[in-house]
């Protein structure tokens, strides 16, 4: 990506993308992803909440441990860091509204370079928002989430909100009181927090249970100011196993929700599930989703994939057509994200240089969501996945079944049921043939 700065933008070569239908040969159209299509009662759009993610579009390098950049951008060359700010913002807004994005996600420092001075990094970020804001009222885009970026800087080295050191955790105030009131003043729908170094490496040096502490006084602190100042979407806490951090607080779905309970967090937060993070914590996707949508906290997702042979977070665009729909079926059981949408957290690989590239990347991924989303609720509609599910528990709707689920039956009852009623019948689950009934309909 290496086209000038002036009258020919980086994305002037891309037409509007358009839907096209499935059998277009288009490679800059949607063949699934058409926005007013209704599918089990909502148009598309409401029911995906497309957003890109300004970090991995607009400031993903393409470096790796091995080599330098090599996504290169022409604000690069920029050596104001609002004029490149401003350069950053232009490019981002023509391929959002290019695409047909309604909404975008960015963290503080993604918008503008921060320093190590809060008061200047405020005052830039606030100058990058009003322009932001004008960006918005154009084009009908809104913003998703903000969010801190609270890991890169190497004072988080050990953390943030669980940081050893006072005087860090406070700059971690700063930035998130910076990126709550930038959310606020952009109609930010959502603000989320993403403990990427919230953990511990040993428990050699680490008080756990101060350290956790610690976190949920942070939240509800930053809550509260939140709340204050009028905000009123949700909060997403954004969970992770590992990697930077050996063992991070905010493992997985379960962990999670365990932590917002503990702390009497559950009225103002929610989750954001990644797919990659999901299976680096040796989870589908799926079941993530189904922890969140059984405690009423399936907030919004991020749109992934991980490589089935690295065991890290490679966040590619997603691919997979048969988890998608799976996938789908959880959030469509689950009424829909609350409060969220998807956004897409991937970027082009490192060898993926040409402008066109990142079209690509996400028309493939909005098509992928699309046709999973038409799939499943056909499968929802038109087959005999609801019943088999529901055969499988039909002992439980009557009789002991149900007063063992009203609290109605002791022990002693139990026992006396099995040895009255002898070896219980083999019943099958039925998995290949669920499993070919989705690949029947997809």
């Amino acid at each position: 990506m290496s086209v000038a700065i002036g009258a020919q933008t980086l994305f002037s070569a891309i037409p509007q993308i358009q839907y096209e239908g499935p059998q277009s040969d288009n490679p800059l159209a949607f063949r699934w992803y058409d926005a007013q299509r209704v599918v089990a009662g909502k148009p598309m759009k409401e029911w995906l909440r497309f957003a890109g993610a300004y970090w991995h579009s607009f400031n993903g390098s393409g470096a790796d441990p091995f080599g330098e950049p090599t996504h290169l951008f022409p604000w690069d060359t920029e050596a104001d860091p609002i004029a490149r700010a401003r350069a950053k913002m232009d490019a981002a807004f023509e391929f959002l509204t290019k695409l047909g994005l309604p909404y975008y996600c960015f963290h503080d420092v993604d918008v503008v370079d921060y320093t190590n001075d809060v008061a200047d990094n405020e005052r830039r970020l606030q100058t990058m928002v009003a322009y932001a804001k004008e960006k918005q009222q154009e084009t009908g885009i809104k913003l998703l989430w903000g969010t801190a970026n609270l890991f890169s800087h190497r004072r988080y080295m050990n953390g943030a909100a669980t940081n050893p050191d006072f005087h860090v955790l406070a700059h971690g105030g700063a930035q998130v009181k910076a990126a709550i009131d930038a959310t606020i003043a952009l109609g930010g729908e959502n603000y989320v927090f993403w403990g990427g170094r919230e953990g511990y490496m040993t428990l050699l040096n680490t008080d756990m249970k101060r350290e956790q502490e610690h976190f949920a006084r942070f939240l509800h602190t930053a809550k509260d100011y939140a709340r204050r100042n009028g905000f009123t979407g949700t909060f997403f806490i954004e969970p992770k196993p590992m990697e930077p951090t050996k063992h991070q607080y905010d493992y997985d779905a379960a962990t999670v929700i365990g932590f917002l309970r503990q702390y009497d967090l559950l009225d103002d937060f929610k989750l954001n599930l990644e797919v990659n993070h999901a299976t680096l914590a040796g989870h589908t996707f799926q079941h993530e989703l189904q922890v969140a949508a059984d405690a009423g906290l399936l907030g919004s997702i991020d749109a992934n994939r991980g490589d089935y042979q690295n065991g890290w977070d490679t966040d590619q665009f997603p691919n997979n057509l048969y988890e998608l729909t799976e996938s789908m079926l959880v959030i469509l059981e689950a009424g829909g994200l609350q409060g969220g949408g998807i956004n897409f957290d991937a970027k082009i690989r490192r060898n993926s240089t040409d402008a066109q590239d990142l079209f690509h990347a996400h028309i493939g991924g909005m098509d992928l969501f699309a046709r999973a989303l038409v799939a499943a609720d056909a499968i929802l509609e038109k087959s005999d996945y609801r019943q088999i599910r529901r055969q499988r528990y039909a002992s439980f709707d009557g009789g002991p079944g149900q007063a063992f689920e009203q609290g109605q039956l002791s022990l002693e009852d139990l026992r006396d049921f099995a040895a009255q009623n002898g070896e219980p019948a083999v019943v099958s689950g039925r998995q290949e043939y669920l499993e070919n009934l989705i690949n029947r309909f997809i």
